[in-house]
C-alpha cells in the first residue's frame, strides 16, 4: 500500500484494518453504489455505499495523480470517521 498512499494515509489505514470496520464476521462487504467526481485534473474524488448484511456504511475517497502520472489516496472517509489527512 505504501506506494498508492501519500501523506499520512498508509499509517491511518493500517490502524484501520486490524478492526476490519465494513466486516461483519463471515459476511462479505458488498459495494451497492459508487460514485465519483473529478473536480480538477489529476483529482478523483468517489463514494460508495457498502453493504455488510443488514449495516451499510459510507466510504469517500480522495485520489490525485502524481507527477509519475501514478494515482495515490491522499484521503479517506468512512461513515463519517475521517481516516486520513489529504497529504
Amino acid at each position: 500500500m505504501l506506494g498508492h498512499t501519500i501523506g499520512e494515509a498508509y499509517d491511518q489505514l493500517a490502524e484501520l484494518a486490524p478492526g476490519a470496520p465494513l466486516g461483519a464476521g463471515s459476511r462479505r462487504p458488498v459495494v451497492r453504489t459508487c460514485h465519483g467526481t473529478q473536480p480538477a485534473t489529476g483529482v478523483v474524488e468517489a463514494f460508495a455505499s457498502i453493504a455488510t448484511g443488514e449495516q451499510v456504511r459510507a466510504m469517500a475517497f480522495r485520489l490525485e495523480q502524481g507527477p509519475d502520472l501514478r494515482w495515490r489516496c491522499a484521503a479517506v472517509d468512512l461513515g463519517g470517521e475521517r481516516l486520513s489527512a489529504v497529504g
